[in-house]
């Protein structure tokens, strides 16, 4: 196939893009050309998409059998691929992301026919938005768009709640020996997805026509608390510390963006149901348990002190919600 990817070098994207190469397709990266990632095997094409005239005039008059947007979060984004590539691609794909299930869930099971409404965070809704947007151009334009949602999938972020993502301030607390969060009683259930897992389901649906008009989340069906996690990432960081158990209420009154971040998505249990994905993609299974990606994680960013960004405020944060959380807890004696 003859594959273009819109991103195609980020956390998620880049085990797709490898895994593409390796199945021996044809794959286009169109972005700015600003990270140091390099696909082997890969054509690049270098334009900003946010600038359409100039997208259109890097892509020529080429066609595509795949065209996949990683980096799509607004309508608006969904507007303009469909100018860019409708009557020009086989199969449309837009990542979106399983924030945008019903929150709270109705049921601890999530299936593709879980309603999506998010009330508490903004990034889902717009993603909401452009799935409809996909949908309806496939229903009265014939686009054939498929639409494919993540959840908290990792390579070379840490996947936690509160304290990192694409920096390292949690590992760099643990070593240190400082306290770290779990929302809640740290008991709550997750499912956090490596991206290599992530790429054989993503692989499997792309070029599948059955996929074309339909919805899917691909996730690992390993589930986990959150203590479980943070353990995880203590034991890959080489230490264990205190892990401190304050609620989402009180987390997001202390900073206001985390009611997105915890009710819109990680302060409930979620379970995901693949097997709609593996009716379509019988061979998939996600074969990284969560111990072994985040060691390898770890372990990627200490390989490269360039890639060790450690963000003060993340540590402020977690040391003011710490503080004003102990200072109550600390002091409350029994009725």
């Amino acid at each position: 196939m003859k594959i273009l990817f819109i991103g195609g070098t980020g956390n998620i994207s880049t085990c797709v893009s490898k895994r593409v190469i390796a199945a021996g397709h044809e794959l286009y990266i169109l972005n700015r050309g600003k990270r140091p990632v390099q696909i082997e095997g890969a054509h690049s094409i270098v334009a900003d998409i946010n600038d359409e005239a100039a997208t259109a005039s890097a892509i020529g008059d080429q066609t595509f059998d795949v065209v996949a947007n990683f980096i799509g979060f607004t309508a608006a984004d969904i507007e303009r691929d469909i100018r860019l590539f409708n009557g020009r691609c086989a199969q449309y794909i837009f990542i979106s992301s399983a924030s945008a299930y019903q929150k709270p869930l109705a049921n601890l099971f999530v299936t593709e026919s879980t309603p999506l409404a998010n009330p508490y965070w903004q990034y889902s809704r717009d993603k909401i938005a452009c799935e409809l947007r996909v949908n309806q151009a496939y229903r009265e334009e014939q686009f054939p768009g498929t639409i494919i949602r993540p959840s908290l999938t990792y390579d070379t972020v840490i996947p936690v709640a509160i304290g990192s993502w694409d920096d390292f301030p949690i590992v760099d607390r643990i070593r240190q020996g400082k306290p770290i969060i779990s929302h809640g009683d740290g008991s709550n259930l997750w499912t956090i997805t490596h991206a290599d897992d992530f790429a054989k389901g993503m692989l499997g649906l792309m070029g599948n026509q059955q996929a074309i008009g339909d919805s899917f989340h691909i996730t690992s069906d390993e589930v986990l608390t959150w203590d479980q996690i943070y353990q995880a990432v203590m034991d890959a960081a080489g230490r264990s510390v205190e892990i401190v158990h304050i609620p989402s209420d009180f987390i997001a009154k202390c900073v206001p963006w985390q009611e997105g971040n915890l009710h819109g998505d990680k302060a409930v249990s979620a379970v995901f149901d693949n097997s709609k994905l593996k009716r379509l993609v019988p061979d998939f299974v996600a074969t990284t348990p969560f111990k072994v990606g985040i060691k390898r994680t770890v372990e990627w960013f200490d390989a490269d002190p360039s890639r060790i960004r450690i963000d003060d405020g993340s540590n402020k944060m977690m040391d003011a919600i710490i503080e004003r959380y102990k200072a109550v807890y600390d002091n409350l004696t029994p009725l």
